[in-house]
């Protein structure tokens, strides 16, 4: 690689997408140093530009990154950096997922007063939070609470309290901790009990299919480990089409090299709720996280899907 290479980096504008763009790049740097030159690209994607309504009014998470994959495919940047739990299950046609760095805490946390706990927050407690999933979760845990949908970045749902829009707030622990706003955080949710969307944590990058000299100076980022962890909590992803305006969960881990896959779907109000398990060998990974979204098909979860998507 004896010439410099001028990479061009796509990114959303808000601030934590931002702080992930220049994790990556610096990255980057580190491993290539004066081979490598990164020019941040900011993008408009049509989630930013819808604030007043919910997500599950307005088409889902895809919002957040097709103004950004049709950049890439129009060769105007050469890669793209998302949360993965961003990305719909389907990748599409001329581009990849070309790098899977090590995951971040995965779990959600409940941002408010300091020692306050979902599970006993007094009835009528008003919880902000965009995601349906988060929602139906946190009536099944606290049926007394009242939920409030708020839409922003992290820094703006987190002043909603402060505003008096809503009383505690339910985000994503990875982005506080990215943005060092952890401080705020008066509990970290368990996943046995409230598990995480698919791929919460993972950061996604995204480049044309056919870029070779892209993708072999991203690979020193893989992290396998995370890798396998996507694979079958996308895999999950691809088989029930769901996106943020959907109230499903996956959560993978690995334990002693075995991959351990859970998959939920629950109705809007907490009730019902459809939970489903697989384990096996890392190398079957998005298989087991297909198996396990066919097995809430036959528990009866396509009715709450289908109900959603009218």
């Amino acid at each position: 690689m004896g010439d410099v290479h001028h990479l061009r980096l796509g990114t959303r504008a808000s601030a934590l997408a931002l702080w992930q763009a220049r994790h990556v790049r610096d990255r980057l740097l580190a491993r290539w140093g004066a081979a490598i030159e990164v020019e941040l690209v900011e993008i408009t994607t049509e989630g930013d530009r819808i604030i007043d309504r919910p997500l599950n009014e307005v088409g889902g998470k895809g919002l957040f990154v097709t103004g950004i994959e049709d950049r890439l495919l129009d060769r105007s940047i050469d890669f793209a950096v998302h949360s993965m739990k961003d990305l719909p299950g389907h990748t599409p046609d001329g581009l990849a997922i070309v790098c899977t760095p090590e995951r971040a805490d995965a779990r959600d946390v409940l941002v408010g007063r300091a020692g306050s706990t979902l599970v006993r927050l007094p009835a009528g407690t008003r919880v902000g939070t965009s995601s349906l999933r988060r929602a139906a979760l946190a009536r099944r845990i606290n049926p007394g609470i009242e939920v409030i949908a708020i839409r922003g970045n992290v820094p703006t749902r987190i002043a909603k309290i402060a505003d008096g829009v809503c009383d505690v707030v339910l985000l994503a622990a990875a982005g506080l901790e990215r943005l060092e706003l952890a401080q705020h955080v008066a509990e970290y949710l368990d996943p046995e009990s409230f598990c995480p969307a698919a791929c919460q944590g993972i950061l996604a990058i995204e480049a044309r299919a056919d870029d070779r000299r892209v993708h072999e100076l991203l690979a020193p980022l893989e992290h396998a480990d995370t890798a396998t962890l996507a694979a079958a909590e996308r895999g999950f992803l691809a088989r029930l089409e769901g996106g943020c305006q959907v109230p499903m969960a996956c959560h993978a881990r690995l334990d002693a090299g075995v991959l351990h896959v859970r998959g939920l779907v629950v109705g809007i109000g907490g009730e019902p709720l459809f939970d489903a398990r697989e384990q096996g060998e890392p190398s079957a990974a998005a298989q087991l996280g297909r198996t396990v979204a066919e097995q809430l098909l036959v528990l009866g979860a396509a009715e709450i899907l289908a109900n959603v998507h009218r």
